[in-house]
């Protein structure tokens, strides 16, 4: 616990502080946000306000994980679980870089371009499914020994599995490698296009992204206490997982970049997570999905991100089918701006959904645990 403490600890600290030094560096580059024209009337007054803020939690999240890993080492060897570097950190914050890169790219080349047009929809795409492929497979083809909570060896696991999952594996739903492997890419894919869809009022994407990663944080520690490491637990209600240790350390570093970030980009924003943010959270969010061997649970956890996608979803679809436009205009959020809403109400209000939804993935959670022990 006291490794997670200090990751969150640290990530907060080193965001919180180190986000106004990225204002003024990304202002003075002249790296403004390209407001598009067709978007509401009220974002045009945003036209300017520096972006690729996702930089510096995606920096604070590595930076927390290494000073997690040094306090392990500070406790007593019978005490001591996962102090070196694993093969779940390198896929965790592998999928956080690497997606954040691609959506620095298009970053960078709205603000060359001056337009609110970056890498194109097929560039996006490639990058996403590359980072997801990638990922996958180190996922579920290097397995390595891993130590249980009092130093004893154990089988070696995959950070992924070959069977989909809800709370955990389902034995039934076995799909191989190969389909595993189109399976992390398909929700490496709506994570990150879900988490940048929801971006787009100050602070909405980052205050969600807070919650899911908070509850992932949770998950994994409970995975940890209860892990099938560890001898004290029967395999009737223990859980199955790689390095649950390392993924609550790196959700909770997150998280608490995320929270330190968010102090500067709540409404009035003085800073964009952009693309580079809303993809490298999407990478980790859905990391976490595979690692913590939760797939299914992932769209009830990340509930308000697939409302908003979802929104986009019937908007083309009744479009391109009908001519009409079921909402004023989407991702959702920008509906109710046009119907009068103020930004603060709907993004906390939006706030309350996505809460909601981790509200509900929680309960199921630790129900099954529940019910697996009585």
């Amino acid at each position: 616990m006291r490794a997670v403490i200090v990751a969150i600890g640290v990530a907060f600290l080193i965001s919180l502080f180190g986000t106004p030094i990225a204002i003024k560096v990304f202002t003075r580059l002249k790296a403004g946000q390209p407001i598009r024209a067709e978007g509401p009337a009220m974002h045009q007054g945003k036209k300017g306000t520096p972006t690729m803020g996702g930089v510096v939690f995606i920096l604070a999240t590595v930076i927390a994980y290494v000073a997690g890993h040094l306090a392990l080492t500070t406790l007593p060897d019978a005490q001591i679980a996962q102090v070196e570097p694993t093969i779940t950190a390198l896929v965790l914050l592998g999928l956080m870089v690497f997606s954040g890169a691609v959506g620095f790219i298009d970053d960078f080349l709205k603000v060359r371009k001056r337009h609110s047009g970056g890498l194109n929809k097929r560039g996006k795409l490639a990058g996403q499914i590359i980072v997801g492929a990638v990922f996958g497979i180190v996922a579920l083809y290097f397995p390595s020994t891993m130590y249980g909570p009092a130093g004893n060896r154990t089988n070696a696991e995959t950070v992924a599995s070959t069977t989909l999952s809800f709370i955990r594996d389902i034995p039934a739903l076995e799909i191989g490698k190969i389909g595993a492997v189109i399976v992390i890419i398909m929700v490496v894919m709506a994570a990150t296009n879900g988490v940048n869809l929801t971006d787009g009022l100050d602070g909405l994407a980052t205050g969600a992204s807070v919650m899911v990663l908070a509850a992932y944080s949770l998950i994994a520690f409970w995975q940890y206490r209860h892990w099938c490491a560890d001898p004290n637990y029967t395999e009737a209600y223990c859980y199955t997982v790689r390095d649950p240790l390392e993924i609550a350390l790196i959700a909770g570093a997150a998280a608490g970049a995320c929270v330190g970030f968010l102090w500067w980009n709540t409404s009035p924003a003085r800073i964009f997570m952009g693309d580079t943010g809303a993809l490298g959270l999407g990478g980790l969010i859905a990391g976490m999905a595979m690692s913590t061997r939760t797939i299914l649970l992932l769209p009830i956890l990340g509930g308000l991100f697939v409302i908003i996608t979802m929104s986009v979803v019937i908007q083309i679809i009744s479009f391109r089918t009908t001519g009409k436009r079921v909402f004023r205009m989407s991702p959702l959020q920008h509906h109710f701006e046009l119907a009068g809403w103020s930004e603060v109400n709907i993004v906390v209000r939006f706030w309350i959904i996505a809460g909601i939804g981790v509200a509900i993935a929680l309960g199921l959670f630790y129900s099954e645990f529940l019910a697996a022990v009585t």
